[in-house]
C-alpha cells in the first residue's frame, strides 16, 4: 500500500499503460483523488463550542487514550446507523452527533445525576 502524498491530496500510486492518452490518465486520476481534508475530517472527532465550554466549566480533561476510545465508540454507533448517541465513559457522558463526528455536550458524574437524556437514538458504554 504505497501512496504518494502531495500537499492537500492523496494520490494512489498507479502505473498507467503507455497506450493511454493524457486525457484518459487525467480523468482516472481525478476520479481516484481524495482530498486529505476529507479523510482528516471523516476520522477526526470534533467538539462544538458548547461542548468545549462544558468540558472547561466541569474540569473534564480528555487524554489521548480516552479520545481513541470515544472515536471507537462513535465508529460503532455509526456502524449501527445511529444519528445522535450518548457515550458513557466512567464518570462522564458525551452526546455526539455521529454523522458529523461532533461532541455536542459533555457532563461529569455530578451533572449526570438525576438527568434525563433526550433526542438520542443510541447509547454506547465504554469501560
Amino acid at each position: 500500500m504505497s501512496e504518494r502524498i502531495t500537499i492537500g491530496q492523496l494520490y494512489p500510486s498507479k502505473i498507467y499503460p503507455a497506450a493511454q492518452n493524457a486525457a484518459q490518465r487525467s480523468s482516472q486520476q481525478e476520479a481516484s483523488r481524495t482530498s486529505f481534508g476529507e479523510i482528516f475530517q471523516h476520522e477526526l472527532l470534533k467538539f462544538s463550542n458548547h461542548a468545549a465550554k462544558r468540558l472547561e466549566q466541569r474540569g473534564i480533561e480528555l487524554k489521548g487514550d480516552q479520545l481513541a476510545k470515544i472515536q471507537n465508540a462513535v465508529d460503532k454507533a455509526a456502524a449501527k446507523g445511529s444519528k445522535e448517541s450518548l457515550i458513557l465513559m466512567k464518570d462522564m457522558a458525551l452526546i455526539v452527533n455521529v454523522a458529523n463526528r461532533t461532541v455536542v455536550t459533555a457532563m461529569d458524574g455530578n451533572s449526570m445525576k438525576d438527568n434525563v437524556f433526550t433526542q438520542i437514538d443510541s447509547a454506547v458504554v465504554i469501560s
